[in-house]
């Protein structure tokens, strides 16, 4: 299945993308793919609000905030992704929740690659429109986020049903 195709139907059934794509093999490297591909357009969504950035204030130039974000996007986020999937298998397995370390990654990192679209209008609201536009457009993309996220911590469940 397309990844592309996946992210526009997780906008009609998340839960039902997340069970599909949690069924299927486990492949670590394609969950690492999947953090890798939404830490870069997360991190392409912030190019708007740099050069904004750097043309307001000309004393830290473009260059130094290019390279400021793609260290923490490229480099630090996928390490704390995975950290925070540890934390949250830890905190499901004190609830009693059937959960897999795998799939804690597999629903936090689908729900942060699936959520980039909104992400990326939220980083061409920061660029053209910043101010009350920019953060109604962020809280959009964060409740995106959460709500894919909970369909994942749904599709667990669901997956474990399924596999027994």
């Amino acid at each position: 299945m397309s990844v592309v195709l996946d992210i526009l139907r997780t906008y009609r059934t998340p839960r039902s993308v997340q069970v599909r794509r949690m069924t299927g093999p486990r492949r670590e490297g394609a969950l690492l793919a999947m953090a890798l591909a939404a830490c870069g357009l997360i991190f392409v969504a912030q190019l708007p609000r740099l050069a904004r950035e750097s043309w307001l204030e000309p004393a830290v130039g473009l260059d130094a905030r290019l390279a400021g974000a793609f260290f923490g996007w490229m480099v630090a986020m996928p390490l704390v992704l995975y950290a925070i999937a540890l934390l949250v298998h830890i905190a499901l397995r004190l609830v009693r929740w059937p959960a897999t370390g795998h799939a804690c990654r597999a629903a936090l990192f689908w729900a942060l690659l699936a959520s980039t679209p909104a992400w990326l209008l939220s980083g061409i609201a920061a660029g053209l429109a910043p101010g009350l536009p920019f953060e109604a457009v962020s809280l959009v993309a964060l409740v995106l986020f959460l709500a894919f996220l909970w369909a994942g911590m749904l599709a667990m469940k669901q997956a474990q049903v399924e596999a027994a």
